[in-house]
């Protein structure tokens, strides 16, 4: 048990008393021994295994495993590609047909969302200069009345600067009610082609063409591409992540307009992505943060990332390479590529390199796309798979389900303890 606690603990770079507390604590409540040795055995196992696979064995280093990793990504990827029809040659109808397979496969999915005429209302009364001037209109009435209401949310991600959004323009969602919601289905649309110039700087610091609005219900694609190995297959899995996240704010807006008083402040909390700054004391209990971003993206060394807490992120993602194993079992000539990648999210360990230093492999599909995307710049992402070992020491102890339960009733307040 001490050799998988330091192991452990090495991998999610904390302190091994925070494992050792964790399972301490939740073996004394769930009745369950030995889970952090079940958790390690089973990482070396699909480690392996999957290495078998690839051709790796023996004494390798980090460069054979990682080397092995990318190119098993880049050959499932333009495999992936081919078996449909190779369809992002960057114009707008290319884009269409991949987002009628992934309609097809995914199926439709209602939400609560801030309604058509409230966002109109916004609008008005705040009008978007850049994006009323890139059009050339003379106010955001009359550009409402002929423009698509989506696509101009939408551009308020790329045309508009942030201290306007978040001084001005958001600042109307503190008079948010729950009737200014209503039930309706995600809008899943390629943008106009019209758009294309407006988000080259939004793609250059993105290093992708999709993004979504969880109170609006949308995820919206810009049509171009990026010229990057792997793009059709994480572009196919952001959007069945993206389509789990709405879902799963969705259901916050929701429950939070039980409590009318409160409901401005949540909706307003939620697409903020608030995390809690202050540290609680923790007595004979286990204390768990809900840890609502990917904090490792602003600060790989926050301190939030080292104390026991959970991430609805992974939990979307984990959901996302389930649905794009079932795609990939849809196409024909694929196959089940996709299979080598299922429930190893949270799998990873150090290996050596040829100088002797210990480097943290990921074998998270996810960090092992951004990083083919990024192969060019020697960028190596892990913070996925760390995340997602988080959420698999939550699982193993009481399962996907209180998971899911424990991230949506402690989101808001930040934190919890068993």
């Amino acid at each position: 048990m001490n050799n998988s606690i330091e192991k452990i603990a090495k991998i999610l770079r904390t302190d091994e008393d925070n494992i050792r507390k964790i399972d301490k604590r939740l073996s004394a409540v769930t009745g369950k021994r030995n889970v952090m040795d079940k958790i390690l055995e089973e990482n070396e196992t699909k480690i392996n295994s999957h290495l078998n696979e690839l051709g790796v064995s023996g004494n390798f280093y980090t460069k054979e495993v990682y080397s092995a990793l990318i190119s098993k990504v880049g050959a499932d990827s333009k495999a992936f590609s081919e078996a449909m029809g190779n369809p992002i040659g960057g114009g707008r109808a290319d884009f269409n047909e991949v987002l009628t397979m992934i309609k097809k496969v995914s199926g439709e999915h209602k939400g609560f969302f801030l309604k058509e005429e409230k966002a109109r209302e916004f609008l008005i009364n705040e009008p978007p200069r850049n994006v009323v001037k890139y059009l050339g209109y003379d106010s955001a009435a009359s550009m409402l009345e002929k423009e698509d209401l989506f696509e101009v949310f939408s551009s308020l991600r790329f045309l508009e600067d942030s201290k306007w959004l978040n001084t001005i323009f958001f600042k109307q969602y503190g008079s948010l009610r729950p009737e200014d919601f209503e039930e309706r289905e995600i809008v899943i649309k390629v943008l106009d082609e019209k758009w294309n110039k407006a988000t080259e700087g939004f793609m250059k610091k993105k290093w992708h063409n999709i993004s979504h609005l969880k109170e609006m219900g949308i995820i919206f694609v810009i049509p171009k591409v990026l010229g990057v190995p792997g793009e059709l297959l994480r572009m196919v899995s952001l959007i069945f992540h993206y389509l789990s996240e709405i879902s799963f704010y969705s259901e916050l807006f929701e429950k939070s307009s039980e409590t009318p008083p409160v409901f401005a402040k949540n909706v307003i909390s939620l697409l903020k992505g608030d995390v809690i700054d202050r540290k609680i004391i923790e007595e004979d209990k286990s204390l768990w943060l809900v840890i609502q971003r990917y904090l490792a993206k602003e600060d790989e060394n926050d301190w939030r990332l080292f104390v026991p807490h959970i991430n609805p992120e992974t939990f979307h993602w984990m959901r996302a390479q389930q649905r794009l194993a079932g795609i990939g079992d849809s196409l024909a000539r694929f196959g089940n590529n996709l299979k080598f990648w299922e429930d190893l999210d949270w799998v990873g360990d150090y290996f050596k390199n040829e100088s002797g230093n210990e480097i943290l492999i990921s074998f998270d599909l996810v960090d092992t796309v951004m990083s083919l995307v990024k192969e060019k710049e020697l960028i190596k992402y892990s913070y996925h798979h760390q995340e997602a070992l988080w959420n698999k020491i939550f699982i193993e102890y009481f399962g996907r389900a209180q998971l899911e339960y424990f991230l949506k009733e402690y989101l808001l307040q930040g934190y919890f303890e068993i």
